[in-house]
């Protein structure tokens, strides 16, 4: 009997390449259908040494109709994408093969950030004041229906790029003109209520439910807890499980179910983050696609694995039966790149973090010589990836490592105004430990 072939439509994502084509080949055979952007150029390689390939040139119609003829010849039996900018690509390839993925109308509510509250709004899911601004003139009348404080944001992005919080109207006015013009403007923005969370420290004040949805049932597989946010709202990590009472576990399940149902998915892997106010669970947004670091999660926590989750659903295989391993902590702890930016010179300490014992690892994703651009999205210098036997010593493990961890960062190689950061300090916050509820 044949294997299977899965299809993974491939740019920067929630899953490294390597990780998709390991984790999935046990299911069946994979192809790569690469879309042509910068980050896959610079992959390309080693995503040929990986799986065969399909170019996916842009998503003209003419672009879209070739590669779906090439992807075609492989008689793929699958089709999903672990890239939140590729969720739109992979539907219209989907539809061309005639394999289920979401269709057009879900994907604009899973990338449509407005549209997306504004359905969830009108299935009673959630009340969220949101405007949209297509140019400066659209200030006023979002900031009178929205209110302060609020945030700004893109209406299409990932990964908290351009999102600012907006606590003065004149400076709102400022920043919402500066993103709507200039050669790298933002197609439109949404002005929305700030949620305000309750203190939760040391842990982050949102989670969010990792979930499967099979002929639109929904199935949640884990609740995922987060570390507090670096300002403006920079993700710094998450852990399995979160530390939730089972009466708000529940609420908070209770409301991602809710929210994935109102916006019409049908199959595949939903991430949903969900802020924790005083007046109880609020969603934040619905994502169609497996959410980082869940694929390192899987490998440390053994026994679920979400990467091949992913793909046993896009074959058509069931829910999952059993929820993502609990009885001990696992965790990604993420060292945010400066929201300056600057040309990064050394980093020290590693070896150290590493001796602190239930570190498993430091990956390392920017390298020295690396000059990074300044900005509020979340980006990262290194991931450090670990087990505890509880979030108590979970907490006191990072303390340790984030100490021992310091980055230099200068203007140019050898300048005398070179400066030292710990990984810590990075964050915004103190000792991890020291923060109470």
């Amino acid at each position: 009997m044949p294997r299977p072939v899965i299809a993974v439509v491939y740019d920067f994502g929630s899953v490294a390449p390597a990780d998709i084509v390991d984790r999935l080949e046990p299911l069946g055979d994979v192809v790569l259908a690469v879309f042509r952007s910068a980050h896959t150029e610079q992959l390309s390689p080693l995503l040929s040494d990986l799986a065969p390939l399909v170019a996916v040139d842009d998503d003209s119609a003419p672009a879209l109709d070739e590669a779906a003829a090439r992807l075609g010849a492989h008689r793929p039996d699958a089709v999903l994408t672990f890239s939140e900018r590729r969720l739109a690509t992979t539907a219209e390839l989907a539809a061309r093969l005639g394999l289920p993925y979401h269709d057009a109308d879900t994907v604009r509510l899973l990338t449509d950030k407005y549209e997306q509250r504004r359905r969830l709004r009108e299935r009673g899911v959630d009340p969220v004041r949101t405007r949209l601004l297509r140019t400066a003139r659209d200030w006023a009348p979002a900031l009178a229906a929205v209110g302060l404080p609020a945030v700004l944001k893109p209406v299409r992005g990932e990964g908290s790029r351009n999102t600012h919080p907006v606590r003065d109207a004149q400076a709102g006015a400022a920043l919402a003109a500066e993103l709507l013009s200039g050669p790298d403007a933002e197609e439109a923005l949404v002005l929305e209520e700030y949620l305000a969370g309750v203190d939760r420290g040391p842990f982050g004040d949102h989670v969010s439910v990792e979930s499967a949805v099979v002929d639109g049932r929904v199935t949640h597989w884990a609740v995922t807890g987060k570390f507090p946010l670096a300002p403006p709202f920079r993700e710094v990590g998450h852990f399995w499980p979160a530390p939730l009472a089972d009466t708000e576990r529940a609420a908070v399940l209770e409301l991602a179910g809710r929210a994935v149902e109102a916006l019409g998915l049908r199959t595949g892997i939903t991430h949903t983050e969900v802020k924790l106010t005083a007046h109880g669970p609020r969603l934040i947004e619905v994502n169609g696609r497996l959410g980082g670091f869940q694929s390192g999660l899987g490998r440390l926590a053994g026994g679920l694995d979400p990467v091949a989750l992913a793909g046993r659903l896009a074959l058509g295989g069931p829910a999952p039966g059993a929820w993502a391993p609990q009885e001990r902590v696992v965790y990604a702890r993420a060292v945010p790149a400066p929201a300056e930016g600057g040309l990064l010179t050394g980093v020290h300490g590693v070896a150290d973090a590493l001796a602190v014992p239930g570190l498993h690892g430091y990956e390392t994703r920017v390298r020295p010589g690396t000059r990074l651009p300044p900005g509020v999205g979340t980006a990262e210098l290194a991931v450090l990836w670990g087990t505890a036997d509880d979030h108590t010593a979970m907490l006191g493990a990072l303390d340790r490592a984030l100490d021992a961890l310091t980055y230099t960062f200068a203007d140019a190689p050898g300048a005398p105004d070179a400066r030292t950061v710990r990984a810590r300090d990075l964050a915004g916050h103190g000792p991890l430990s020291s923060l109470h509820p």
